[in-house]
């Protein structure tokens, strides 16, 4: 399934494919012919593979935080979050590289209390101070256990975030709310609370794999 966050940029994309496999196929030159049926053909193959939306289960659990996007986490740090949270926190990032599902997913139950997009710059999303300098969306909810702050941060290629969420909206974990275009970031800062389930280059699903637990101390 194509997402819908993507779709009249992937039938965009997918025209231009077409229009390099139809040029190749008239052209008399053969390296040339078949350079850019190749070539055409890759690029519909990308565009298919990046767009994809497929079909994710949470786990049965509320006092969990999952991840709201696939892709591997860079590092887990403690900082000060004071847009939100307003504490001492954890903050886990997710690095989606091209390859990896764009569609981003709620991490937990709750309510949009807060919601903030900030015009920024376009460092590589791998950069440790990127979450506070690049263009990205902050999105807050508050949960049962408390409040839960992450971002959808572009980077050097993704140029384009897309969400469909607003302040005050009622959320369930795993729901698609939106997605980063070609490659990017997202962070997500809760309270000492919650203790960490991953480690650094663990693999991540969004909607499904674990970031956080509630400490039941």
């Amino acid at each position: 399934m194509i997402t819908k966050y993507g779709l009249n940029t992937f039938i965009l994309m997918a025209a231009f494919s077409a229009l390099l496999i139809l040029a190749g196929i008239f052209f008399n030159n053969g390296w040339i012919k078949y350079g850019l049926i190749i070539i055409g053909l890759l690029f519909l193959i990308f565009n298919l593979n990046f767009f994809r939306d497929p079909d994710r289960i949470p786990p049965n659990r509320d006092d969990i935080i999952v991840s709201p996007a696939d892709g591997e986490v860079l590092f887990i740090k403690e900082v000060y979050e004071k847009r939100y949270i307003d504490e001492d926190a954890i903050q886990i990032s997710v690095f989606m590289s091209p390859l990896n599902v764009h569609v981003n997913r709620i991490p937990i139950d709750g309510k949009v209390e807060y919601l903030n997009y900030v015009e920024g710059e376009y460092l590589m999303a791998f950069y440790d101070k990127s979450d506070l300098r690049n263009e990205r969306s902050e999105i807050g909810i508050r949960s049962k256990y408390g409040k839960v702050l992450f971002t959808q941060v572009a980077g050097f290629i993704a140029r384009r975030i897309v969400y469909e969420i607003k302040q005050g909206d009622t959320v369930k974990m795993g729901d698609r709310f939106g997605m980063i275009k070609f490659g990017s970031r997202s962070d997500i800062i809760v309270p000492k609370k919650w203790a960490p389930a991953v480690k650094p280059g663990d693999k991540v699903k969004a909607g499904e794999s674990i970031l956080f637990e509630y400490k039941n101390d």
